[in-house]
C-alpha cells in the first residue's frame, strides 16, 4: 500500500521535510515513489509547498496520507498560511 508522509531532511535541530508517496513498509529515509512536495516549519510562516495536481492522483490510485500532510494540505487549501503555495506544474 501507498502512503504520502513526511520525510525528514535537513541538519541536526534544523528539520526541512519533503512530502513524498512511498510504499508503507519502508523506513522514513527510505527511496519514495514520487516527490510531491516540500515543508519548511522553521520559516515564519512555515513554507509550505505542495503539487496539489499529483497528491490528487495518488489520492485517487488508493494512497492514504498521513495524518500531518493531510493537515498541511488543509492549511495549504484554506490559505491560512502565508508562506503556503500550490504548485501546479
Amino acid at each position: 500500500m501507498v502512503v504520502i508522509r513526511l520525510t525528514r531532511f535537513g541538519a541536526k535541530k534544523k528539520p526541512y521535510y519533503r512530502i513524498v508517496a512511498v510504499d508503507r513498509e519502508k523506513p522514513r529515509e527510505s527511496r519514495y515513489i514520487e516527490l510531491l512536495g516540500q515543508y519548511n516549519p522553521l520559516t515564519d510562516p512555515a513554507q509550505i509547498k505542495i503539487d496539489l495536481e499529483k497528491y490528487n492522483q495518488w489520492i485517487q490510485k488508493g494512497a492514504q496520507p498521513s495524518v500531518t500532510v493531510k493537515s498541511l494540505v488543509k492549511k495549504l487549501n484554506t490559505g491560512k498560511q502565508g508562506g503556503a503555495s500550490e504548485t501546479t506544474s
